[in-house]
């Protein structure tokens, strides 16, 4: 029962992360200097993958899947199930996050002086304190030598997440997929050119 509570809470959360970034995504990526680039011409994914750590895939697994299979064709890279020269892997992750700030205000209190007969404005000021909370989703995509074993590029996609519509869900995950290869500038068999 436990299994299944957790094997549930990991598959809803994967689909709100993955489907529903509320922000455009800060993206980071880094490659392996060392790595040449030029002999890589073919790709499968890595078996099972991190995003997919229960045995089984999920709607949103596919469709980011599908997403990375066609960003990684747009390359010219072949997929090759049996003999590829690298693999891919998909992770994703769900944090929950607290953003405090503290703004200056000023406000004024009145009282009534006799000296000047009447009412006098007197300003204060005091910290206005807002506490949001939010939850922060991580999607990584990893490239892998498959001889190798070694890593040679990783892109990642950090956003706010929040609730769409289902049929949001996937042009976000796309969207978010393509912020990701915008910063791969490999192309398949060519060490360091502009990728479309």
């Amino acid at each position: 029962m436990k299994l299944r509570f957790v094997s549930l809470f990991f598959v809803l959360s994967t689909l709100l992360l993955l489907g529903a970034c509320a922000s455009t995504p800060r993206v980071a990526s880094q490659a392996d200097p060392s790595a040449d680039f030029s002999r890589y011409r073919s790709f499968a994914f890595f078996t099972p993958l991190a995003l997919e750590q229960h045995g089984y895939t999920t709607i949103t697994s596919n469709r980011i899947r599908a997403a990375v299979r066609t960003q990684m064709e747009a390359r010219g890279y072949r997929f090759d199930e049996a003999n590829p020269d690298l693999w891919v892997n998909l992770n994703a992750y769900l944090q929950d996050k607290t953003q405090v700030t503290t703004m200056p205000e000023v406000d004024y209190d009145y009282y009534y002086s006799y000296r000047a007969r009447g009412y006098v404005a007197v300003p204060y000021w005091r910290d206005r304190t807002d506490v949001r909370q939010y939850t922060e989703g991580t999607l990584n995509v990893d490239v892998v030598d498959a001889r190798q074993k070694r890593l040679v590029w990783e892109g990642v996609a950090v956003g706010t997440v929040g609730r769409v519509k289902p049929e949001q869900r996937g042009e976000r995950i796309d969207a978010a997929v393509a912020a990701i290869f915008a910063t791969y500038p490999y192309r398949a068999g060519m060490s360091a050119n502009p990728a479309p």
